[in-house]
């Protein structure tokens, strides 16, 4: 075990790091002014900052949750950004609370030390760490990793696993930093914290500067035309800054020195990419068969045109129309509903459909954290699993659907008094 559990939790302090540099109305990554919506969710709280008790009856913050398009890069981004400090400063999301999700980092860790020959002798190092939940697994075979997470909270649950972490936002001063203290890394990895950057090229600037010159630079986000053509709006909120076509992440990558030489898709968070990148000049490493079909995909969906994203925000309205049509429809022939979960997105779908107790009693987590508190703006009571089985509802509304499988698989029992489950992605369901 290196540094973590030794004092490294805390070390590094870059107030600064993070915070946007570009104009507020204007894309992120060219400037270009931000004039075509794709979406309107109105004003929603941050999707984290959950309600504790003797905050029940304190006003709460809400801020415009509106995505806009650039016309130029076409990167998908919302019109305002909110300070990282307040969304990331104590941080209710632990990925270690889904057991699919640790399965498919076991596999990908499995994957990448047999595609890159990663030993002992090799440094790994991830971005948005979170709590150890995927360094864990190259701790396991002793191989050098260390996580780099804003939130102290959460970084603590990454030292209760041996995994060395430094607490700080990410970006080039701060890279450079590390890469003069510890070296630069044979494997970056970043899983679903792309979309998390205010400041998108000073972190992508990072990312050059951290990866050493032979380095393989590994990313996960949702993939934008799955978010389009699954109409998963949902996953739009705060923390979400950024919504990345492939090709427009070949052009922030390119613009930085850094060249996309692969990409899987994978069905997680509703269907993800995971894209491999090595600096510009690593001519060893050429573009796969699959990077050049799947831009090819893009190109046919016409995901460089305003077109693509211009019937989105109706069928968003009409999702919200069916979803409160089905609550109240079971309010008014005395059915009880019950929520399962209590993430990012189920906020955003809550507040943007302006569902509150009277059609959802309340909803579940498996995370302590969250158990007794009450969720952002909609303040529904979040409670431990086992009240679904104490209340026996009449339908459980999976909040996080893309793991319904795996939620329907842990909470089977529901099914034993006549439950049923219901998804409201992509459209209402009940399963």
């Amino acid at each position: 075990m290196r540094g973590s559990a030794r004092g490294q939790v805390g070390a590094t302090n870059v107030a600064a790091a993070g915070v946007s540099a570009g104009r507020a109305g204007h894309c992120r990554f060219c400037g270009t002014l931000l004039q075509h919506s794709v979406v309107d969710l109105g004003p929603s709280p941050l999707c984290q900052r959950h309600v504790h008790e003797e905050e029940v009856h304190r006003p709460e913050i809400f801020y415009p949750l509106h995505a806009f398009v650039c016309e130029r890069c076409f990167l998908v981004q919302l019109g305002l950004d909110v300070d990282p400090a307040e969304i990331f400063g104590f941080y209710h999301y632990f990925s270690s609370y889904s057991d699919s999700w640790l399965e498919h980092c076991r596999r990908y860790v499995e994957t990448m030390v047999a595609r890159f020959s990663l030993d002992a002798g090799s440094r790994v190092a991830e971005v948005g760490s979170n709590d150890g939940y995927l360094l864990q697994y190259f701790v396991e075979r002793r191989i050098p990793a260390f996580g780099i997470e804003p939130a102290e909270n959460v970084a603590r649950g990454a030292a209760q696993r041996g995994v060395d972490t430094e607490v700080c936002f990410f970006g080039e001063a701060v890279a450079r930093q590390l890469a003069a203290r510890r070296g630069r890394v044979d494997l970056l990895i970043g899983n679903n914290v792309l979309a998390h950057v205010p400041d998108l090229n000073d972190f992508v600037a990072g990312l050059c500067a951290l990866l050493a010159p032979a380095g393989v630079l590994t990313m996960e986000f949702p993939h934008l035309l799955r978010l389009v053509e699954g109409n998963q709006f949902d996953t739009i909120y705060h923390e979400h800054f950024s919504y990345f076509s492939l090709a427009t992440a070949e052009e922030v990558f390119a613009h930085h020195g850094l060249r996309i030489f692969d990409v899987e898709e994978l069905p997680t968070h509703g269907g993800s990419l995971r894209i491999f990148a090595c600096h510009a000049s690593g001519a060893e490493r050429p573009a796969q068969a699959r990077l050049l079909a799947l831009r090819e995909q893009e190109r046919a969906a016409g995901m460089r045109s305003l077109a693509f994203y211009a019937s989105f925000a109706d069928r968003v309205r009409e999702t919200k129309r069916r979803l409160l049509g089905f609550l109240i429809d079971a309010a008014d022939t005395g059915k009880q509903v019950a929520g399962y979960g209590a993430p990012g997105k189920g906020n955003t779908l809550l507040n943007y459909c302006g569902v509150r107790t009277d059609l959802l009693a309340y909803t579940v987590d498996r995370n302590p954290l969250k158990q007794g508190t009450y969720l952002p703006g909609t303040r529904i009571p979040v409670h431990a699993p086992e009240r679904i089985a104490e209340t026996r509802p009449d339908y459980v509304l999976i909040l996080p659907w893309n793991l319904k499988e795996e939620v329907m698989q842990q909470m089977a029992h529901v099914r034993d008094w006549g439950g049923r489950f219901v998804v409201p992605i992509p459209e209402v369901q009940v399963l």
